[in-house]
């Protein structure tokens, strides 16, 4: 087994390469305005510190949110686009159960939180890293308040909104080597993991102007 995980559904554009027993390699990089720009550079460098080449991966492993719709997209695109021309199967991870696994989080429930902008987070309750209870959101934090009083919180939008979300912690952004480890688990004890299809929780945020008028000839 080698998987090529990658996630752009946050401000990190993050890529591992696994063996099915260990990160075999690792990049990520914060900046949520070069998503298209910086992966493929990221897929090559983590291929390079590896030894390896492109063909020789067995399977990809992709974010699939929830997330901004245009971050987002790049990335999945780039899985399905990778998946085609090297005739391997290509899995889906939630990004929040990503940084769940990530976090470590142990004795209890706590929640997941990214930075979902419009001041409203995408949120899910784990019973631990490995276990969701609920099933991706999107909400304003005030609204959410008294469903996660008193819970841990992990993820940029709970660094965000410590109003709602006091008990803050790392990590702020998911990483592909999470992404990485979570999905090599459960292949390995045969647990069937998403479609590579984007977790839109919400329209995206470029829409077409009201009043719009049409001025191609008819």
């Amino acid at each position: 087994m080698l998987l090529l995980a990658l996630d752009t559904a946050t401000p990190a554009v993050t890529v591992a390469l696994h063996d099915g027993s260990s990160v075999v390699a690792a990049s990520s990089q914060v900046d949520a305005r070069r998503h298209g720009e910086l992966l493929l550079p990221a897929v090559d460098r983590v291929l390079a510190d590896a030894g390896l080449r492109l063909d020789a991966v067995t399977g990809i492993v992709v974010g699939v949110g929830p997330g901004p719709y245009t971050g987002l997209r790049v990335g999945l695109m780039t899985a399905d686009t990778f998946g085609l021309a090297l005739g391997v199967p290509v899995h889906g991870v939630c990004t929040l159960d990503g940084l769940a696994y990530e976090s470590g989080v142990e004795g209890g429930p706590f929640v997941v939180a990214t930075d979902a902008r419009r001041k409203e987070v995408y949120w899910a309750r784990y019973a631990d890293p490995r276990t969701r209870l609920t099933e991706p959101a999107v909400d304003r934090p005030a609204d959410i308040a008294d469903e996660v009083a008193g819970l841990p919180a992990v993820g940029a939008g709970a660094v965000l909104y410590p109003e709602t979300f006091p008990d803050a912690r790392a990590p702020e952004h998911v990483s592909a080597a999470s992404l990485a480890s979570l999905a090599a688990e459960k292949l390995a004890a045969g647990e069937e993991l998403l479609a590579p299809r984007p977790l839109y929780l919400r329209r995206p945020d470029a829409q077409v102007p009201k009043n719009y008028k049409v001025v191609t000839p008819k």
